[in-house]
């Protein structure tokens, strides 16, 4: 059997197939099979019918289960591998319209009931003012071509999951991310006025990591957390997508750990007051 994972792996569909015909080809029943591995059938089932995606780890059990050979089992595994991690970078978004990205990102907010935004670097877009928002997707490096307007235009329509309550949104920035002067400073005041307002929205939290806190772990990347099923992580030039359980399990764990540091509600909102206010008196 010769697979390609750069190609087959992010197909859920080529890696349930290989598992059911080897299956079948060892002449085990799928209730067997779950037997063997210590799985529910209904579990293997929905794994050959391509309707859950297996980590790496159930293909190992499954298929030491199945007798497979050593490198039909390396390509597996590493198929199953590169099916829970995608990478979609920002050429390939432009390529096809920034607004899909923005279709997506709605999406996946309508669907989800908690979502947690680690942010250490910027506001995410839900929080962001139209005017810090076209600054921010006009970088001066390698600047994104394409309709921003129409971009920016779906971004604001995002922001009206702020106000349902079927989805609760935990925003956690560090003090950097906050004040990093990415605009002039009245523009960067009213940025952070919109989040002390959004702040006190019922489904909504906004909580903040100042910089004379003692963390010991490095907020290496924005990162984002959905209903812990899902992972995405933004870099400069593209996003990386999670989806084994121990990946989300492990930035469950950092957005966890990160908001215990973190101040919260008035003092939160105290902190981003004397920061507007201090935007507010610097010279442009």
């Amino acid at each position: 059997m010769t697979l390609d994972p750069s190609q087959a792996g992010r197909d859920r569909h080529t890696l349930a197939t290989a598992l059911r015909d080897l299956r079948r080809a060892s002449g085990l029943s799928g209730e067997r099979l779950a037997a063997r591995c210590g799985m529910s059938q209904s579990k293997v089932s929905r794994i050959e019918n391509g309707k859950t995606l297996p980590t790496a780890v159930d293909v190992q059990q499954m298929l030491a289960a199945l007798g497979v050979d050593a490198e039909t089992t390396d390509e597996l595994r590493q198929l199953a591998l590169t099916a829970n991690a995608e990478y979609e970078d920002v050429r390939a978004s432009v390529r096809r319209g920034l607004h899909h990205r923005q279709r997506e990102l709605a999406a996946l907010e309508a669907d989800a009931t908690r979502v947690g935004y680690f942010l250490p670097a910027i506001p995410t877009g839900l929080l962001q003012t139209p005017e810090y928002m076209r600054q921010a997707m006009s970088p001066p490096v390698d600047p994104v071509e394409g309709d921003i307007s129409r971009t920016i235009a779906l971004k604001l329509e995002r922001q009206a999951v702020l106000h349902e309550p079927h989805v609760r949104l935990d925003f956690l920035l560090t003090e950097s991310a906050v004040r990093w002067q990415l605009c002039e400073p009245q523009t960067m005041a009213l940025q952070i006025d919109r989040m002390i307002s959004l702040s006190q929205l019922p489904a909504v939290s906004v909580s903040v990591i100042p910089l004379t806190a003692h963390i010991p772990q490095v907020p290496y990347h924005t990162f984002t957390v959905y209903d812990q099923h899902l992972v995405t992580i933004e870099l400069f030039t593209g996003r990386v997508v999670l989806r084994d359980p121990r990946d989300v399990q492990h930035y469950t764990r950092l957005f966890e750990f990160f908001a215990e540091n973190a101040r919260e509600g008035d003092d939160a909102r105290s902190l981003l007051q004397g920061w507007a206010d201090d935007f507010r008196t610097t010279r442009p």
